[in-house]
């Protein structure tokens, strides 16, 4: 069984796509075991609560330096002794210690197709306010393993999210939400918590399956 620690936020909607999924039978093999935020009033902690999953609050506010914060974010990501941590609409950055606790073991969704719109600075509604700036077409989902950089670690899902005339940021963060985010990340937890992916001379490697049947 895969043990998952999930790291957030805010509302948690990613969370809950998770634990829906695992309640469905879609993902298999595996349980969310913890809950961090580094904000105590984001509502992934209640989502958390109620399916009594232990939920924990580690704020940077509550430490005299940012090293004491990173130190006990990663102590208590680890205290749940997980085999994947799942970054949900987590804010925080990550530090190169976390990253290398958790090599090939710690995941990410950015809501777009890296690598367009990714890296420093683009995360949450700026995304999207960058990609009906530039005029794009098409954006997306993308799923990926964190390495030491922004959005640079190996690619394991990506799915494509059309843009509408008349959209709004926020209407088209909700779309790339529902037709993307909450699609590819537990099929990505699904395929690593059956043992059918691997990382390759730094690219994906996913046994069994073929692209676009999400």
């Amino acid at each position: 069984m895969l043990r998952i620690a999930v790291l957030v936020s805010g509302g948690g909607t990613n969370l809950q796509a998770i634990l829906d999924a695992i309640d469905s039978g879609t993902i298999t093999n595996a349980e969310v075991v913890g809950v961090i935020s580094n904000n105590p009033k984001a509502y992934a902690l209640e989502r958390a609560k109620k399916k009594g999953i232990e939920a924990a609050v580690v704020r940077p506010a509550d430490f005299a330096s940012r090293a004491e914060f990173e130190d006990a974010y990663l102590e208590k990501t680890q205290s749940y002794h997980p085999d994947l941590v799942v970054l949900a609409g987590c804010m925080v950055v990550i530090p190169k210690k976390m990253v290398e606790a958790f090599p090939n073991r710690m995941i990410n969704i950015h809501p777009a197709l890296i690598p367009a719109f990714c890296g420093t600075g683009y995360y949450g509604l700026h995304v999207h306010e960058k990609v009906l700036e530039r005029g794009v077409r098409v954006t997306g989902a993308t799923v990926h393993f964190v390495d030491a950089g922004t959005d640079t670690g190996p690619i394991i899902l990506q799915k494509a999210v059309y843009v509408q005339n008349g959209d709004t940021p926020e209407i088209l963060q909700r779309r790339v939400m529902e037709q993307a985010e909450w699609k590819i990340m537990p099929e990505a937890i699904n395929l690593i918590a059956n043992g059918r992916v691997s990382v390759r001379d730094g690219k994906v490697q996913i046994r069994d399956y073929t692209f676009g049947e999400i």
